[in-house]
Parts: structure tokens; sequence; C-alpha cells
């Protein structure tokens, strides 16, 4: 018995030995470092998380963006960077270490080119900041682009970066070897370009701004986000209609939102027997109902109304009036005011609104004889 468990104890140091002896503190240290990685990444995460969530957001609020971003990215670099240094610690053959170098070498790149990547992010937050405290939403358009744009080349950058490690060639015959690869994909991706540059050519004109209502290609609503590719509008009746922003720069666009004033051109039409003096007297009443109201209207265009036809089947005043500032709804109700107080006094001075009517001449009507066969001979 004593010797059995003399000889297991002898066998356990000679393992032991062997291990240590081949590497195996080596390993243990490897893992170790990558654990302390993941370990570390954590801990800075719940940090983060916690000053963040002490801090007021109105006033510390770039502060608490970045600390967000630190805890929501802060795993990948440290976990990342525990990996390239346990690969450094690694003993390996030397026809394998020059691999190893390759690996360290492209996995340090994507560290750096991710937290590139995330840290556009607080650049975008700023530029909105920035943004909110102009007039116009012509720059609010521009944050998204320059986001992606930033980011589009941080990827490619890091892409390029990562074949110069693998390739060991200069960095100018890879670019040379992007361009002629470039030429291939512009050619055919021409309407992708096309609509880039439609995109450029919106934000140097700028036809509208976001939330602008507008009317493109028979489409009618508000503009939700102009992108690199193409501009999207909520339409009236809740419809998103995406226009490429190639098609959009030369198409023609009418920008509602821009108009100074909403026009309303009313025809209101009376009955054939309404004495002159009545006619008069309704148009007074238009005229009275659109003074009395005239800071309503837009200062450079004075309300209209005139006695200006004779239809089939009534006579017609034409009232013309430019309601400002350009709300729509308000512009509603004040036509909605302008009818009833019409209808109202029209009603009271017994002034009647003509309708398509057809007169009957009867031929036993003495006021109208017709006189039929009066003249023909015996």
């Amino acid at each position: 018995m004593a010797v059995t468990v003399t000889n297991t104890v002898e066998q356990i140091i000679v393992k032991t030995e062997e291990f240590v002896g081949g590497g195996g503190w080596n390993y243990f240290w490897m893992i170790l470092i990558v654990l302390g990685g993941f370990i570390l990444g954590r801990l800075l995460k719940v940090l983060m998380e916690k000053a963040a969530s002490k801090l007021n957001l109105g006033v510390d609020a770039f502060r608490m963006a970045w600390l967000s971003l630190i805890s929501r990215t802060i795993m990948f670099p440290t976990a990342g960077l525990g990996i390239c240094f346990a690969l450094k610690v690694w003993v390996l053959p030397e026809q394998l270490g020059g691999l190893r170098d390759d690996v360290v070498g492209v996995l340090l790149t994507v560290i750096v080119a991710y937290i590139i990547y995330q840290g556009i992010e607080l650049v975008n937050f700023w530029m909105k900041k920035l943004t909110a405290q102009t007039h116009t939403t012509l720059d609010d358009m521009m944050v998204p682009l320059v986001r992606k744009t930033l980011r589009i080349l941080t990827v490619v950058l890091g892409l390029v970066q990562v074949a110069q490690q693998l390739s060991d060639k200069p960095i100018t015959s890879i670019l040379a070897g992007l361009g002629v690869g470039g030429l291939a994909v512009a050619l055919a991706a021409q309407d992708t370009i096309k609509n880039f540059f439609g995109s450029l050519v919106i934000f140097a004109d700028h036809p509208f701004q976001l939330g602008d209502r507008i009317v493109a290609n028979g489409e009618d609503g508000i503009v939700e986000e102009v992108g690199m590719r193409s501009t999207r509008i909520r339409t009236l009746d809740g419809h998103l209609v995406t226009v490429p922003n190639g098609e959009l720069a030369n198409m023609m666009v009418r920008n509602i939102s821009k108009r100074p004033y909403i026009k309303r051109v009313a025809n209101i039409t009376l009955t054939y027997d309404t004495p002159p003096e009545k006619v008069e007297r309704a148009m007074e009443i238009i005229r009275e109902f659109l003074d009395a109201h005239n800071e309503k209207m837009h200062p450079d265009m004075p309300n209209r109304v005139f006695f200006n036809n004779f239809n089939d089947c009534s006579l017609n005043i034409l009232v013309i009036y430019w309601f400002a500032p350009p709300d729509y709804w308000a512009f509603m109700e004040f036509d909605q005011q302008f009818n009833l107080a019409v209808l109202k006094s029209f009603n009271e001075e017994s002034i009647d609104f003509a309708f398509p009517t057809r007169t009957l001449y009867l031929a036993g009507d003495p006021s109208r004889p017709l006189n039929i066969g009066s003249d023909r001979s015996a």
C-alpha cells in the first residue's frame, strides 16, 4: 500500500516537472493574461456605467456620452490586448515567429480601427450639439453623412493596413492596386456614384432642409433624412418614400414649407335676380371681414374682392387673400371663420347663393308671351 502511494507521488512529480520544463508555465501565463484582459475590461465597464449614472444629462451630456461609449466598447480592446500580450509570451519555434507577429499586428490594427470607429459617435454627438444651436436644419442633414463617411474611411484604411501587414508590400503598391480595383468597382456602381454626387449637389444647393414639406416626383411629404445614396420622405398619408439623390438632384422640387403665405381664391356666386345694391352689399360684407383680420394677411399682398363675371347660372364675386404666416392648419381655421361669417351675414341680408339652375318658359306665361305663329298668313 505504502509502495503504491509512493509510486503515485513520484509519477505526479515527474509529470509536473515535464509540464514546467516543457513550457507549462508559459501556457499558464498566457491563460492568466487573457483572463486578466477580460476581467479588466469587465471592471472598467462597470466603473464607467456607475460614473455615467451619477452625471446630470442636461449639464454633463458630453461627459456622459463618452463614459457610456467607453462602457460599451471597452471589452473588445482590453480582451484583444490581452490576447496580443499572451501571444507575445508564447514561446514558438523560429519558423512560426513571423506568423505570430503578423497575427499580433493584424489584431492591433483591428483594435485601433475599432476604437476609432466607435469614437466617431463622440464626433457625431459633438456635431449634433453644434447644429442644434443653429436656426437652419441644413447642417443637421450633413451630420449623418459626415458620420457615415468617417466610418467608411476608417474601415477602408484599416483594411489597407491589414493588407500591408499580411503582404509585406509597400502601401503605395497596395493603393495602386486599389486604384485599378476601384475603377472596376466604379464602372459597376455608376448609379451609386451618381447618387453620391447627387447628395453633394443637394447639400451645396440646399433646395430643402430636414423637416421641410416638399413635393418631388409626385410625392408630397416631410423630409426625414438625407443620406449618401437617397432621401427619405414621409408622405402625408404615412408612407415612407425613398428617392435616389441622383434623380432628386435633377428633379423639379416644390418646397411648400418655404412659401411666404398661403393664397386662397374663392368664387362667391349669387343668383341672377340679386339687385345691384345687394351685390355691392355682398362685396362690402366680405371686405369688412377681411379688413377686420388684416393682421393675418401678408403685408405686401392686399385683399382683392371684385364682381368679375357673369356665369351661366350666377353672378360671380372673386375673392383673393394671402394668409400669413403659412401655417396650414391656422389657414384652414381662418377659412372656416370666413365661410361661416359670409354665410351668416348673407342670410341676415337675404342675399341668396346661386347654384346650377335651368329656367323653363311656358307658352301660357303672360309675362313672357311666345307669340308662336302670330305672323302666319291665312
